[in-house]
């Protein structure tokens, strides 16, 4: 295995700055001196990477429109995926095909990508992160297109469209949070949590449009192929305005790293923390409506409601959580939520009224909003290995979407999908202990490689990898 750091608290403070990065000394942003982190962020810093500072000793200039616009980045993907979700009811529909049917289209998305994720770091890594969103949000407006068109039929032609969307999607989540790990560290702060937040805000957005669009009966392929125009055009020109130096920082380091991160024990460890975060997340999205209305005898539109609180504290807890990890570093926080995350797992099997579904949704959505945008930033703790390693733990994050919805639908079958959703209270657990491998790296300066926390903190427990 490749070495990749350890953690060293017990380190004294450098007496000196740490050499920038690659990206940093091409944009003539650094200066000479120390420039120590302040406030909350100093005393833990383990939401963010460690970048070296500007010369005033903040943020790196150009790092906050920088953040702005891989925010917007995030919107449109989810704002795409929303789309296509709200318009599944009228495409089936349209279809005339029964849940079983639907459930086999659907799927397709989630093969499309899963089978793209694999390769996604490597491509990163060539092509470097900017020039990725250039093209890879492009092929998956395209496949949305195409299922657009075919939303009325012919099936065939759909399940591509969808495959071809879940291609480009698969790669696109990995570039955008590549490109958000650097501007992360550029920063100074933790970000990733209100990035993920973004993605949020896109669903809303989204699933806006597309309730509103079939109040008025406009037509699924009028809908999906003009989203599928606006973010063909928009995020590409979003895109460009990054500047190079920012998300092609590792570029031409990662090349080639893809194999070698997945021997890593620790990115393989992050990737399984992710996978249960994942795993509680995409339940609550696929069955906590189904368990309201079943377990509780509400309606349709009480599960739907249901649902929009899990969503809305997702949000918010992605919104608040930088704060906390600013302060409280990355295990505390994530072990703090897992068992948030737990606490509402089981007052929605054990409820019997529904405040105790609704308190439910509040806690699991809250506790389950951290641990995918986290992991990623402890996966992308090294700028020289971001983009095969992110590739990996998103990998093996995304295999929870595709084992999670029929797990839970199996279990339901036989105790009520009520009391099927327990599974995910067992999955967090794991998730729990698998939280100390998100600990923030202390790397040795070098052209890519910022130097971590070395100050004593506390998240930051001696752990050294195996070369």
């Amino acid at each position: 295995m490749a070495a990749a750091g350890s953690e060293r608290p017990d380190d004294p403070p450098p007496s000196s700055a740490p050499r920038r990065s690659g990206a940093a000394r091409r944009s003539g942003a650094g200066a000479s001196g120390a420039a120590r982190r302040s406030g909350a962020a100093r005393r833990s810093g383990a939401g963010t990477s460690g970048a070296a500072r500007g010369p005033a000793g903040g943020a790196e200039p150009g790092a906050a429109a920088n953040a702005l616009r891989v925010f917007v980045v995030f919107v449109a993907s989810g704002f795409l995926f929303s789309s296509w979700v709200s318009r599944i009811p009228a495409v089936r529909d349209a279809l005339h095909v029964d849940p079983q049917r639907l459930g086999l289209v659907l799927l397709a998305i989630s093969v499309g990508s899963v089978l793209a994720l694999p390769t996604a770091g490597a491509i990163v890594g060539r092509l470097g992160a900017r020039r990725t969103l250039l093209v890879a949000p492009v092929v998956s407006a395209v496949g949305l297109g195409v299922a657009g068109l075919s939303s009325a039929g012919p099936i065939p032609f759909l399940v591509v469209g969808l495959a071809v969307m879940g291609l480009g999607y698969g790669v696109w989540d990995v570039a955008m949070n590549v490109v958000g790990a650097v501007v992360e560290r550029a920063l100074g702060r933790a970000l990733m949590p209100r990035l993920h937040a973004g993605y949020s805000v896109g669903t809303v957005l989204g699933a806006l449009l597309g309730a509103g669009l079939d109040a008025v009966r406009v037509a699924p392929r009028a809908h999906l192929v003009g989203v599928a125009v606006l973010v063909a055009v928009g995020t590409p020109l979003l895109a460009s305005t990054l500047p190079a130096d920012v998300p092609d920082a590792a570029a031409p380091a990662v090349r080639g790293r893809t194999r070698e991160a997945w021997r890593e024990r620790r990115t393989l460890l992050i990737g399984l923390f992710m996978l249960c975060l994942a795993f509680a997340e995409g339940t609550g999205n696929d069955w906590l409506s189904v368990a309201t209305v079943d377990g509780y005898h509400r309606g349709t539109a009480v599960g739907s409601a249901v649902f929009g609180v899990f969503v809305a504290s997702m949000t918010v807890g992605r919104l608040s959580g930088t704060v906390l990890l600013d302060r409280y570093g990355r295990v505390r926080v994530l072990r703090a939520t897992c068992l948030v995350a737990i606490a509402g797992v089981v007052l929605v099997v054990v409820g019997h009224s529904f405040v105790f579904v609704l308190a439910g949704a509040v806690c699991w959505g809250l506790g389950a909003s951290l641990g995918f945008p986290v992991g990623i930033s402890a996966a992308a703790d090294d700028p020289a290995r971001e983009a095969a390693r992110v590739g990996v733990v998103a990998s093996i994050a995304y295999t929870a979407f595709l084992a999670g919805p029929p797990l839970v639908g199996l279990l339901g079958q036989d105790l009520g999908v009520k009391h099927g959703v327990a599974v995910v209270a067992v999955v967090l657990l794991a998730g729990f202990a698998l939280a100390a491998n998100t600990r923030p790296l202390a790397l040795d300066p070098g052209p890519l490689a910022v130097p971590r926390r070395a100050d004593g903190d506390p998240a930051a427990e001696p752990a050294t990898l195996p070369a």
